[in-house]
């Protein structure tokens, strides 16, 4: 009586440990900058919030720059503008993660405070 063998070959968990590596390696490089968003988005929420005037806008979001540790935008990169007598701050920018070689992963980044 014969019985056919199920499962994976070791050369299949070779590969699938690769994939899953690199799926790993990758992911723990992007989860800081979306955090990083994160924190920028929350500050310019408090920034739209708390000022009238542009400069008074722009460091209140400095001031949450400070407090959270983050380099990505400051506030003169910030757009800010009023639509319906309402305060939005706008941001953007772009995150590089190399892989290997020439390979970068490119995030665009972009948040407001509506």
């Amino acid at each position: 009586m014969k019985h056919k063998q199920r499962g994976i070959t070791f050369l299949g968990v070779v590969c699938v440990g690769i994939v899953v590596g690199v799926v790993g390696v990758v992911a723990a490089q992007v989860a800081p900058t979306y955090l990083e968003f994160q924190s920028i988005q929350t500050a310019a929420q408090r920034a739209a919030e708390s000022g009238n005037t542009v400069g008074e806008i722009r460091t209140a979001f400095d001031k949450s720059k400070a407090v959270d540790y983050f380099e990505a935008v400051s506030g003169k990169d910030l757009e800010i503008s009023k639509v319906n007598d309402k305060i939005v701050v706008e941001f953007a920018y772009d995150k590089e993660i190399h892989l290997a070689g020439p390979a970068y992963l490119v995030l665009k980044y972009r948040g407001s405070s509506k």
